[in-house]
């Protein structure tokens, strides 16, 4: 790849940093996209040993791209973005893909591809952490941030993502304790 490639393309990526997401931190400020796609990348690696018939690289190759497309677009709030806003986004960020060196392009369109399909380990390994990640990162933002809607929300987004992996379901159970308590205390 050629330095100018480089830089092109991390100018595009550096738009996550600025992108920000719905939910807080735990510090109150607004969640960047690029702060979620990283620490789903540290859980897909932490979690190895717990998937060892799955290709761990990969779940990180997918957990680094998969809101690549953001970077066009802005995030828009699971429960408000439609098909329509998933399809526009998709539909730029795979033009953005064709425009960029051929083995980058080759390695991102599969990805991609495989991430749409969620048929292989790695791809649902990858959508279960997309979800945890946004639960955990809500679970630790203050409670007066969260809309009326998210109450029931946080005890079921993600349930059909992790339920081909025990593992996974019972980091969800334990999320959902971790929930429950919360908005029990009311903070």
């Amino acid at each position: 790849m050629k330095p100018q490639e480089l830089l092109s393309i991390l100018s595009v990526a550096e738009k996550l940093k600025c992108n920000t997401r719905h939910c807080d931190t735990s510090s109150g400020r607004r969640e960047s996209v690029a702060e979620h796609s990283w620490r789903m990348t540290f859980m897909a690696m932490l979690l190895e040993d717990e998937f060892p018939d799955t290709d761990i690289n990969k779940v990180i190759k997918m957990c680094l791209i998969h809101d690549l497309g953001e970077a066009f677009t802005g995030d828009i709030a699971a429960f408000n973005k439609t098909e329509d806003d998933a399809r526009k986004e998709l539909e730029i960020y795979q033009e953005w893909i064709h425009q960029l060196p051929e083995y980058q392009k080759k390695q991102m369109s599969a990805l991609l591809e495989e991430m749409e399909e969620l048929k292989t380990k790695e791809a649902k390994l990858y959508k279960a952490l997309d979800k945890m990640e946004a639960v955990i990162q809500h679970d630790e933002s203050d409670i007066a941030s969260w809309l009326p809607l998210e109450y029931d929300l946080q005890l079921t987004y993600g349930s059909k993502e992790v339920a081909f992996s025990p593992y996974l379901m019972e980091l969800k159970k334990l999320i959902d304790e971790w929930t429950r308590d919360k908005i029990a205390k009311g903070k």
